[in-house]
């Protein structure tokens, strides 16, 4: 068995493949596994990825999979998890690198702290700009409740540090089903996963690691497009929403749910230039009526604490299926 799979997803990434794969190269031990999965890509991607599973097959263990039709980072996720061997997982994305030694320092960190999964920091990568995100967990190299780190509902927590390659998980998270991801989301397929994560595993660490290059402003990016794509985070939340109802302690958990279901509503709303016109239409109907699934006591909770200008935008909306629903 590999000591550690790392499961990385490529689409249309031929650009930024070679750093990715040359990260890999600089993190290789013979006792790693690499799983690339090409989703189907259109560019040179494939043919990248062919020679590199053959030089990196010198210094690691390796494995490259090709989907016959595009499926999402979700469903390419879930290729990898399949497939991976290892008794630790982690997770890198097509575009993004590793700093040299990192992987080594990661396995080291949580085999000798012995919990469920472990939290590290990350650089963000835009153009030649670099800034670093810390995990908002301020004890560090100490094993923790995973459950409890979900609250307070107001402010920033672990579930919302949803980057799953900014970490690594034990094998049995795995053999539990609760690594894998929700087939098919093409965006936001991070927040559902790490929700279930923390209300399900028993343990996790935040480590002060910082070897994760997270490349921002990809224009091939689904988060730099506006198309229909994007609002799977509808979707997505509402899987949240719909999981957390059903928790034991969902009378405590679901204010955190929906707070964050509402900022991120919000945010997109505000961001009103990057949508298709057709596109900016369907956020609004559908955020309304995900507002009315919500839970309607945490709902208007959340309403009455937000700031006031994201809470006006969301009153606007509550207020439109009302109308809509009185002229019925």
């Amino acid at each position: 068995m590999p000591k550690l799979s790392v499961i990385v997803p490529f689409y249309n990434v031929q650009q930024y493949a070679p750093d990715t794969l040359r990260s890999l190269h600089r993190n290789a031990r013979s006792d790693f596994e690499f799983v690339l999965v090409d989703d189907h890509s259109k560019d040179e991607t494939p043919a990248i990825l062919e020679r590199a599973t053959e030089e990196l097959s010198d210094v690691a263990q390796v494995r490259y999979i090709r989907h016959e039709k595009n499926g999402g980072l979700a469903t390419a996720r879930n290729t990898g998890l399949d497939a991976a061997r290892g008794e630790y997982l982690t997770f890198l994305d097509g575009d993004d690198w590793l700093a040299p030694g990192y992987l080594a320092e990661l396995v080291s960190a949580i085999q000798g702290l012995g919990c469920d999964f472990v939290r590290t920091d990350h650089v963000q990568a835009t153009a030649r700009a670099r800034s670093v995100h810390r995990a908002p967990v301020g004890l560090r190299n100490e094993v923790l409740n995973s459950r409890d780190a979900i609250l307070p509902a107001d402010r920033t927590t672990s579930v919302d540090y949803a980057y799953a390659w900014a970490g690594a998980y034990h094998r049995r998270l795995l053999d539990r089903g609760l690594l894998h991801f929700t087939d098919g989301l093409r965006t936001a397929e991070d927040r559902p996963w790490i929700w279930k994560l923390h209300r399900e595993a028993e343990s996790f660490a935040v480590v002060s690691l910082l070897g994760v290059f997270y490349r921002r402003g990809v224009t091939s990016s689904l988060t730099q497009i506006g198309d229909a794509r994007q609002l799977d985070f509808i979707r997505a939340f509402d899987q949240v929403i719909e999981e957390t109802a059903a928790d034991r302690d969902a009378d405590r958990l679901l204010p955190k749910a929906v707070r964050t279901y509402c900022a991120i509503i919000a945010h997109h709303l505000a961001d009103g230039a990057k949508w298709e016109p057709s596109v900016a239409k369907q956020l609004r109907a559908r955020s309304a009526e995900a507002m009315k699934r919500m839970p309607q006591d945490a709902l208007s909770d959340v309403l009455e604490t937000m700031d006031m200008h994201r809470s006006s935008k969301l009153r606007r909306l509550r207020r439109r299926i009302t109308r809509a629903e009185a002229a019925a």
